[in-house]
């Protein structure tokens, strides 16, 4: 989480702790020690995502296959469960699902470019080694801050870092930053998040931006060493005249954590702002590097920021975010433990341009044994059936298609000890054909065409949703009390099921620490 994320700090965790990150980017933690004991037995703390064993999370960072493994690296303060004091946490996989905690990857360096904190970046292999490209932060004066209202102002700049062993937990930084400073002449609210790929004989890199009062924006540069970037345009910005696929604006708005990658015949821009992550495709000429924007959209309407990309060892392209938290800094404060990684999402793209997302196979491994609804046996046995359904502890899957010529449906998803729905769905084909999730209508260019899937991931204190393969919705949620409840299920207008499976899905360890 950077300095100047002030509106999503503001939604996330309250006004009151505002001032204290706007104050330093060494935020102390000022929290009590919380056992594994003590974490272990947290209802609310999920069991198949990836967290760290205590403490904060946030962006996830560099995720590479490498040497048939996964590597994840992420935002990581080893002093508390608040953002603050930045490290690159690590945890290596050999399925994408299944993670081992290896130890800090990167850390500060006194008096080096990264002194404040390392922050968000992308691993590479660069002549049969993994590289690191990341942001360091340091103190600086204020004319050469591109964070100024830090105190002291911060300037950032980016950094290289390779790896000493095939294991990836060894590291020796580069001296000095490969990108000391933004380009000359462009005033900017932030410059960080290097994100690198290869194409031709050039390495080309793309970097988050802001510039004051105009909006975000994303820099395009390129190096044949890896060590020596040019500049050579903005790629991509707010289009002040409206057409950006987004209302809202920042005076101090920064395009966070961008990244650019081929997608089938496409190109695909993503990146964050404002809360959100957003997505734009279209055609990029390579012999200009002019990207040529046709479709855009948001790749997540709920509590998921910062998204990152990787391929997979088959080649699909992956996406990772940082699931937030939507509790109150002194509750997550007091838990010990703050942020989650999202489960690997597959990215794929239609004909058009749209962006189609889901939920990688390799997470079906975790399924137990099914429950599945008889729908022939009418509306009001598939509606008691719907009603004995359980996922135990809340740690499970739910499978649901229905048609969209039949009446009004709604999905409601609670626990046993509570009267309120942590998450509501609902379809009402008089009203516009919409589809809505706790009372907010879904984009009306959602396609309805072939009919109704969602596809629910539930664990702990968060649920991923999936609409028809093309929205995702990530909810936090947080139970009542110190023992984990079962998820139940109502349901109304049972008629147009066509399938509902729930699976009761295995944790990745025995005791929610991960490992």
């Amino acid at each position: 989480m950077r300095i100047d994320r002030r509106n999503f700090l503001g939604s996330m965790m309250g006004a009151a702790v505002l001032p204290a990150l706007r104050a330093t980017v060494h935020a102390s933690p000022g929290t009590d020690t919380v056992s594994p004991a003590e974490l272990a037995a947290d209802p609310r703390r999920p069991q198949y995502h990836l967290l760290p064993a205590a403490n904060w999370m946030n962006d996830p960072n560099g995720p590479i296959y490498w040497h048939g493994r996964y590597h994840m690296f992420y935002q990581y303060n080893p002093d508390g469960a608040v953002w603050g004091n930045m490290h690159w946490g690590h945890a290596v996989s050999e399925d994408m699902v299944h993670w081992r905690h290896l130890p800090v990857a990167l850390a500060p360096t006194a008096g080096g470019p990264d002194a404040e904190g390392c922050f968000t970046g992308t691993a590479a292999v660069v002549d049969g080694r993994v590289a690191i490209l990341y942001t360091g932060v340091c103190a600086s004066s204020l004319d050469e801050a591109t964070i100024k209202d830090a105190t002291p102002p911060l300037r950032e700049s980016q950094c290289l870092a390779f790896a000493g062993d095939e294991e990836l937990t060894t590291w020796t930084k580069e001296a000095a930053p490969v990108i000391a400073t933004a380009p000359t002449g462009l005033q900017v609210n932030g410059f960080r998040d290097p994100s690198p790929w290869k194409q031709g004989d050039f390495w080309y890199l793309v970097t988050a931006c802001g510039s004051p009062n105009q909006g975000g924006a994303v820099l395009l540069y390129r190096s044949r060493d890896f060590r020596a970037w040019e500049y050579m345009h903005i790629l991509a910005r707010r289009d002040r005249m409206g057409e950006a696929a987004f209302d809202s604006f920042d005076p101090w708005e920064v395009w966070e954590c961008p990244e650019f990658f081929a997608l089938g015949d496409w190109h695909v821009l993503i990146f964050s702002t404002a809360g959100k992550v957003y997505w734009q495709s279209g055609k990029l000429d390579k012999e200009t590097m002019i990207f040529h924007r046709v479709q855009a959209g948001i790749l997540d309407y709920g509590s998921f920021y910062a998204a990152k990309t990787q391929l997979d060892k088959a080649g699909n392209r992956i996406l990772w975010g940082w699931i937030t938290e939507a509790r109150p800094l002194d509750q997550y404060k007091a838990a010990g433990w703050a942020g989650l990684m999202s489960l690997p999402r597959t990215l794929s793209i239609a004909e058009d341009g749209r962006l189609r997302i889901g939920v990688a196979g390799a997470v079906n491994a975790l399924r137990g044994q099914e429950q599945k609804l008889n729908v022939s046996a009418g509306e009001a046995s598939a509606q008691q059936q719907a009603g004995t359904m359980r996922i135990e502890g809340c740690c499970g899957e739910i499978l649901c298609t229905l048609r969209t010529d039949a009446g009004p449906f709604e999905l409601a998803l609670c626990g046993q000890d509570e009267n309120g729905a942590w998450v509501t769905i609902e379809y009402n084909r008089g009203h516009s054909r919409r589809v809505s999730i706790d009372g907010r209508l879904l984009p009306g260019s959602l396609d309805l065409s072939g009919g109704l899937e969602l596809h629910i991931y539930a664990d702990g204190s968060v649920f991923e949703i999936f609409v028809n393969g093309q929205i995702a919705w990530t909810k936090r949620f947080y139970p009542a009390g110190k023992e984990t409840q079962s998820l139940r299920m109502k349901c109304s207008g049972a008629a147009g099921i066509e399938r509902l499976s729930v699976w009761q899905l295995t944790p990745i360890s025995s005791d929610r620490l991960t490992s």
